[in-house]
């Protein structure tokens, strides 16, 4: 079989055209990078609880942000005079990591003057807040006889006495790695009688170590759309559909069979 000889027809674009090809390949290539990444799977980051559950007198409550094994023990606590209360009564409402085989990583945030103190944070705090963390804090305490400097009357103490929906800030971990949470509650001291706490939600971030904010229950949706920078924009002259641009080389002989102004046939 003769081969022919003959040089084979070309046809020279002008340097115009070849921006104009290139613009098309550069649209086509974000194009598909951007629906990649609409085709990625999305997951909430925040995970909330709402509940509502009284702590009463000598009753505790397991926290299981995750509602998997418990992370923290909300107790409330009441005794009679006795060589463990050291007074004559005794009213104690605090909160300390599960124990899991007699140890613990999970942790509350303290106050700024005292970490085993529990911090009442308001609404709107970032959690880590500038406290530091502990496995064990006290969240109220009322008690008569020697918890009392004076031996008389009534001592009232810690940052939770008489708050309404305050957060505690809770760092625990999931999977080896630590993730930030918190407990909002109501808690009434009946002096001379007994705490009582109530939860009424909680949330934590499902982004290890990321912040997060007392009371967010879900992450803002970001509805902006990003114009198309002119670079990118697909000349109006003559649309190209990005599946013919896809087809590389001979998408573009179709694509230039069809008709292209000033692209020689």
């Amino acid at each position: 079989m003769k081969h022919s000889s003959r040089p084979r027809n070309t046809a020279n674009l002008s340097d115009s055209v070849h921006r104009q090809l290139n613009m098309y390949a550069v649209a086509a290539s974000a194009a598909g990078v951007g629906l990649l990444a609409l085709a990625q799977p999305t997951e909430a980051k925040i995970v909330y609880t709402p509940t509502h559950k009284v702590i009463g007198k000598n009753s505790s409550y397991p926290l299981a942000l995750n509602h998997g094994t418990p992370d923290f023990i909300i107790r409330n606590s009441y005794c009679l005079y006795s060589e463990t209360c050291n007074s004559s009564w005794r009213s104690q409402l605090s909160v300390a990591a599960a124990r899991d085989i007699g140890r613990s990583v999970n942790q509350v945030e303290g106050t700024t003057g005292n970490v085993y103190l529990a911090a009442a944070l308001k609404r709107g705090a970032r959690i880590p807040n500038a406290g530091k963390f502990g496995r064990a804090a006290r969240m109220a305490l009322q008690c008569s006889g020697a918890c009392n400097a004076s031996h008389t009357g009534i001592r009232t103490s810690g940052p939770w006495v008489d708050v309404t929906n305050r957060y505690l800030g809770l760092k625990f971990k999931i999977d080896g790695k630590f993730h930030y949470g918190w407990a909002r509650l109501n808690v009434k001291v009946l002096i001379g009688r007994e705490i009582i706490a109530t939860l009424t939600g909680y949330a934590y971030e499902t982004i290890p170590n990321k912040a997060i904010i007392a009371g967010q229950t879900k992450v803002p949706e970001d509805n902006t759309i990003e114009e198309p920078k002119a670079l990118l924009t697909i000349p109006a002259s003559r649309p190209a559909t990005l599946g013919s641009l896809a087809l590389g080389s001979r998408g573009l002989s179709i694509w230039r069979r069809e008709g292209l102004p000033g692209v020689l046939q």
